[in-house]
């Protein structure tokens, strides 16, 4: 009887040694048709963090527009009424009027633009 313990462990232990240590991976997916056009790929720039949201009082008129500007000065969201549609400005270099289909144009910075709205004309606005 004191042998028999003894004994049933090392078959234990010999009979667990004989097992693969690596797991079986298992995919039954097919290879992604799209992974050499990925790998090749551009990389993707992402969309600019927002650098302040700025409402201005604007002449003639005493009108308001609010504006978004963005990091990297290529890009804004020109609003004529607060919580309104946003008119998405672009800009090919920095420092270049950021313009919008319509007749939308915009230059200045955070405290001073000029801005051109279809029906409203050219505005100089302040905050």
């Amino acid at each position: 009887m004191k042998h028999i313990l003894p004994l049933a462990a090392v078959i234990a232990a010999l009979s667990l040694s004989a097992c693969q240590n690596e797991p079986e991976v298992v995919n039954a997916l097919p290879p992604d048709p799209l992974a050499d056009q990925l790998a090749n790929a551009a990389p993707v720039e992402l969309p600019p963090a927002m650098k302040g949201s700025v409402s201005f009082r604007c002449q003639p008129g005493n009108s308001l527009v609010f504006v978004d500007f963005f990091q990297g000065d290529k890009l804004a969201n020109l609003r004529t009424e607060k919580g309104g549609t946003a008119t998405v400005l672009k800009a090919d270099e920095a420092g270049k009027p950021l313009t919008a289909e319509g007749g939308y144009s915009l230059t200045g910075d955070m405290k001073n633009i000029k801005v051109k709205i279809p029906g409203k004309g050219d505005l100089t606005c302040h905050v």
